[in-house]
């Protein structure tokens, strides 16, 4: 006579695998995440450097001196590298990393929802691993679109070629997925373990990074922002101010080391932030 099932052996036999949980959840957070306020947020602050990017091409074709540095004329493809890099690197994107990636739990906590989500047959940590990945989906389907536009705007004027700077854009896209996928899982890791994050995420994007970034040292090293600027694909012209620009940036790190220490950073703040959610107790506010 074989013996029943206690209740953990039955919820351990129905519960799914880490990977089909975190599948499940993200079905149902990309629909929410695609529909909510933040994504009308994301729009706007992408919408900006489209709008630039209009006004760019119209000055180009009037021919006005504004994009002119020393009588040297600034090329379709330099004004699309700095636009990537001051409008998504350097903000768009860990903006969207902060308020999404402090908000994957504390939402569920603000909601009051957390405690249904946990008491569904599904690990914690794949709760948050699907709502991360949701994050990358609902943030990447709004940001890249965008930076393709502001390419087919830009590059074509002033001698720039659509196809010759592909490549480049290529490596664009392939940039701020890594950086939304960095500092999303950084930023879910500090939601995921402290009180205010949203606060924290701030001062970190708008005060430690611009400061690290622009001194000579090894602060910067503690900085995503230096890694990522180790990967931009596009040279900046040396003349006049813009070559003031080249000087503060100039200590960039190799390829190799960027992608090496952007991946120890990501898959060490993904295991702390599933770890975190694994272990810590939630308390609702009355």
């Amino acid at each position: 006579m074989t013996e029943a099932p206690t209740p953990s052996e039955t919820l351990a036999t129905k519960m799914p695998s880490f990977w089909a949980g975190a599948a499940r959840v993200f079905d149902v957070s990309l629909g929410e995440m695609l529909w909510s306020r933040r994504t009308v947020f994301m729009v706007l602050v992408t919408g900006g450097p489209v709008l630039v990017a209009f006004v760019v091409r119209v000055a180009f074709a009037l021919d006005l001196p504004a994009f002119r540095v020393n009588d040297l004329v600034v090329s379709g493809p330099t004004i699309f590298g700095l636009m990537v890099w001051v409008f998504f690197l350097r903000f768009t994107v860990p903006v969207l990393g902060v308020f999404y990636g402090t908000a994957l739990m504390a939402d569920e906590v603000e909601d009051r929802t957390i405690t249904y989500l946990f008491t569904r047959p599904i690990r914690r940590g794949a709760v948050l691993m699907g709502k991360y990945l949701a994050y990358l989906a609902c943030t990447g389907f709004v940001v890249l679109p965008s930076v393709m536009l502001i390419y087919f705007l830009v590059v074509p004027s002033r001698g720039g070629s659509l196809a010759a700077g592909f490549p480049s854009l290529l490596i664009d896209l392939v940039l701020l997925a890594l950086g939304l996928a960095v500092y999303g899982a950084v930023f879910a890791f500090v939601g995921a373990w402290f009180r205010q994050p949203l606060l924290m995420g701030l001062v970190f994007i708008f005060g430690w990074e611009p400061a690290v970034v622009a001194v000579p040292g090894y602060l910067k090293q503690f900085s995503i922002a230096h890694y990522l600027q180790g990967l931009v694909p596009h040279a900046i012209p040396q003349d006049g101010v813009v070559s003031l620009l080249a000087a503060v940036f100039r200590e960039v790190p190799s390829t190799a080391s960027s992608l090496f220490w952007l991946a120890v950073i990501w898959a060490v703040a993904v295991l702390l932030a599933v770890r975190a959610v694994e272990h810590r107790e939630y308390v609702l506010d009355q």
